[in-house]
């Protein structure tokens, strides 16, 4: 009898592990038919497209790609009139169920994160003194911390970076602290920028790559 009930439990192990792979590959297909929705924009290899507005996503964290889908979908973001790139987004992340976000996000993260072109050129010394504000949220590497809703800097897209400094000072990002209380912190960060301090902070964020 043990030598039985062992070689049930087994097979049983075997069945479950041959589903468990099963699943992770019809989910791993899943997601890539799903980024097809999103290659045009974000690039085949999510390395982003400037002249569309679309930033690099490859090897984002999952949590923060779920996030960013959700504010989407619920119109958290894109919801100022001024925000035309955002504005792209929205119908791509209304398109997707709750299950398809997961999977998409999952599949991008774990894609591996491509090099990006620097553009923007400032100071770098007086970057690295204003970044200090924003160590305690993104960490002294621009790594993120997922406990406070702080993405990655390092390795993004510099002209994105910009970009969303000035969307959150006009209000054009995070102008619902009631809905999006991390956007709303950053509004208060980013009004105390000018454009020059702007440039500086992101120059030194290209320097923690």
């Amino acid at each position: 009898m043990p030598k039985t009930r062992a070689a049930r439990a087994v097979l049983l192990g075997s069945i479950l592990a041959l589903c468990s792979l099963s699943s992770l590959s019809w989910a791993s297909d899943k997601g890539k038919a799903l980024y097809a929705l999103c290659s045009s924009c974000h690039g085949f290899k999510g390395e982003g497209n400037e002249a569309v507005g679309a930033p690099v996503i490859d090897g984002l964290p999952e949590w923060y790609l779920i996030t960013q889908l959700v504010k989407f979908k619920d119109g958290i973001r894109a919801g100022h009139p001024r925000d035309l790139y955002g504005h792209k987004m929205r119908p791509m992340a209304r398109s997707l169920t709750e299950e398809d976000i997961k999977i998409v996000s999952a599949y991008v993260a774990a894609r591996p994160k491509p090099a990006v072109k620097e553009t923007v050129q400032g100071r770098i010394v007086d970057g690295e003194a204003k970044f200090q504000v924003c160590v305690a949220c993104h960490g002294t590497k621009a790594e993120g911390n997922q406990n406070l809703g702080a993405p990655p800097l390092a390795g993004a897209n510099d002209w994105y970076l910009l970009r969303q400094l000035k969307n959150f000072k006009g209000k054009v990002r995070g102008g619902d602290p009631t809905r999006d209380v991390f956007g709303g912190q950053m509004q208060g960060i980013s009004a105390a920028l000018d454009d020059d301090a702007m440039v500086n902070v992101v120059t030194y964020i290209n320097s923690l790559k």
